[in-house]
């Protein structure tokens, strides 16, 4: 990891850069897979599989059957796990449902709001390096609480044809109506366009790598509604020199074996914590499985001092994070300066992971800086507001005067003229 110290703020903007493929050649090959899937359907789907997944496939739905097989082959542990944090992930989710009030804005005038589930939606869960059967609670969850009709889910098999055992079973008990065998900007293409196999949605979620974010974007350009632009994963761990130095070095791992392109940054106020993180990291690596995608996300991946705990709320700010991490001694006065980050773990014992898998909060978040505009997923990103208005006759008398007077001055008479209609209507009672 490259360290910083006390870096001027015109660095800054070079120090929240994150790692990113040659953006016209990603454009343009997203570009070719998009154009290939829209024109050629299934037929697309099956040689992309083959040449990116190495999956010769006869189909790219998965059956009842290999459901139950991978649900028989599953631990009766994991079983157990899935299903509370599926629990706990309901809860949180549940609690955001909201009552809303019919609001009489003048007397007879009756405005009112409901919330309609979006019916068809498509789930894309990363399954190459990681199967991430978490993220199919993460989606199907909300989806299924908000009321949503078509809930289909995209990951791409193993070589051998198949998608995780995990997230078949965590499809099987979230309410997923389809589970698609393909990943990658052809799954998001799929989703968007429709198939033969592939039924159209019109929103669609979920994490993935650069191809599938930029894909995402491509299609939403095209009128498909995306959850976000949600890309490689990110952490920054914000901590004194309270901290535990093997609990920040675990935390920074943890998000650097997700991919190579994952970006981890330690900001933090003790320098001398720096070199205690740092040989944590080098023990903890070495017992790692996946440690050549930790260490290769580490070459992405910064340290910065700051002598003074406000310059380090303000970059934490500014780079606008996807997870932060608050591991300091007045961690409840650092929390309240927050304002931009995609979610937040608070104190030594709120590890990244218990969000990741169990907590109940949604772990589909902004990246890239996004924070500073998007929210995470959460029931409302499944839902719709419809308004509604009502207005009596008692209404029209009150309201109309004040539209045709609008409506006059933006010289559009006809806007005015379908209020007097209906008052003239009335005087002739």
């Amino acid at each position: 990891m490259q360290i910083f110290i006390n870096p001027d703020q015109h660095q800054w903007s070079k120090l929240a850069t994150r790692p990113q493929l040659s953006l016209e050649f990603l454009e343009s090959a997203t570009r070719n897979i998009l154009a290939r899937v829209q024109q050629s359907g299934d037929a697309a789907l099956f040689a992309l599989t083959e040449q990116y997944d190495k999956a010769k496939l006869t189909s790219l739905l998965v059956s009842e059957e290999e459901i139950q097989t991978a649900n028989n082959r599953l631990s009766a542990e994991l079983k157990l796990a899935i299903l509370q944090a599926k629990a706990n992930i309901e809860k949180f989710h549940a609690a955001q449902s909201r009552n809303e009030h019919v609001i009489e804005t003048m007397p007879g005038v009756k405005c009112w709001r409901k919330a309609v589930p979006i019916s068809k939606v498509g789930i894309y869960i990363p399954g190459g390096t990681a199967p991430l059967f978490s993220t199919v609670l993460m989606l199907a969850v909300p989806a299924s609480l908000a009321g949503c009709k078509e809930i289909v889910l995209c990951s791409p098999p193993d070589s051998s044809g198949q998608i995780h055992d995990a997230i078949l079973f965590a499809a099987s008990v979230t309410g997923v109506t389809k589970i698609i065998k393909a990943g990658g900007a052809q799954a998001i293409a799929a989703l968007a366009y429709g198939t033969e196999s592939v039924p159209k949605v019109y929103k669609i979620f979920g994490p993935g790598n650069q191809y599938v974010t930029k894909a995402k974007q491509l299609v939403n350009q095209e009128g498909t509604a995306i959850d976000m632009p949600a890309g490689p994963s990110e952490v920054l761990v914000l901590v004194d020199e309270s901290a535990d130095p093997s609990f920040v070095a675990a935390d920074l791992l943890a998000q650097a074996e997700h991919g190579v392109d994952s970006q981890v940054m330690l900001v933090t106020t003790s320098r001398e914590i720096i070199n205690q993180v740092e040989k944590e990291i080098d023990n903890q690596l070495k017992a790692l499985p996946r440690k050549e995608v930790a260490q290769q996300a580490l070459q992405n991946s910064r340290v910065l001092y700051f002598a003074a705990q406000e310059t380090a709320l303000d970059f934490v700010n500014f780079y606008a994070p996807e997870h932060l991490i608050i591991n300091t001694k007045n961690e409840n006065e650092v929390v309240e300066k927050i304002t931009d980050a995609g979610s937040v773990f608070i104190g030594a014992f709120t590890p990244e992971s218990a969000g990741d898998y169990a907590s109940g909060t949604n772990h589909t978040l902004p990246t890239n800086g996004y924070a500073k505009a998007y929210a995470g997923v959460s029931l409302d990103s499944f839902i719709k507001n419809i308004t509604y208005q009502q207005i009596s006759e008692e209404g029209i008398k009150h309201i109309g005067p004040i539209v045709t007077t609008m409506a006059e001055a933006e010289l559009l008479k006809a806007h005015a003229e379908a209020i007097t209609i209906r008052l003239q209507k009335l005087k002739s009672k």
